[in-house]
């Protein structure tokens, strides 16, 4: 279960309430004007036990930026969330999915593993079926090994979140971390 933050729209703390309730970890992707302006939602986030990601300082399609450019986009955010939090980011999540052989090779030198999904929403404006659709759009897709990308903007995804968690468990799922992914390889 991965949550993308750009910004911040007020359900991440119902959303870490369901998943500490629930005891589902999670992994969090977060950008530069996510860190510097809700630094206290991350430091939730890593005393939770959940993984912070990172989603660039400014969310840029990677494939555009010389690798120069790349290298300071992903190693300014890991530098201000280390002098928040003692920690180190590992993962990845290239904005908007955009990669290229030349990124993926670049951000694994700076020793990222770039993580995509194999299920998404279009859930960072409002669902025209709301709470039910986010729910449908999830259990409808799901498939062993899942790896789910939710907007944490989203209130239809805040509203159906512990519906989703309990209904995925129903059906004989558990949850793992990216730490279980990345040792699977």
């Amino acid at each position: 279960l991965t949550f993308d933050e750009g910004y911040e729209n007020g359900y991440t703390p119902k959303i870490l309430d369901i998943l500490k309730e629930q005891q589902v970890p999670a992994a969090f992707f977060i950008t530069g004007h996510y860190l510097k302006t809700q630094p206290e939602l991350v430091k939730r986030m890593v005393a939770e036990g959940h993984i912070v990601g990172n989603h660039t300082v400014n969310h840029p399609s990677l494939p555009e930026l010389s690798n120069e450019e790349i290298k300071k986009e992903v190693e300014q955010l890991s530098e201000e969330f280390f002098s928040l939090t003692g920690k180190k980011m590992v993962y990845l999540r290239p904005p908007k999915g955009e990669f290229s052989e030349r990124t993926l090779a670049e951000t694994r030198k700076l020793g990222y593993h770039n993580i995509f999904w194999s299920l998404a929403l279009v859930d960072w404006v409002p669902m025209p079926g709301g709470p039910d659709e986010s729910y449908r759009s999830v259990m409808d897709n799901l498939h062993s090994g899942a790896l789910i990308l939710l907007h944490a903007v989203s209130r239809d995804n805040t509203e159906a979140l512990e519906r989703i968690i309990k209904d995925i468990r129903a059906k004989g799922y558990t949850f793992k971390t990216l730490d279980d992914l990345v040792e699977k390889r």
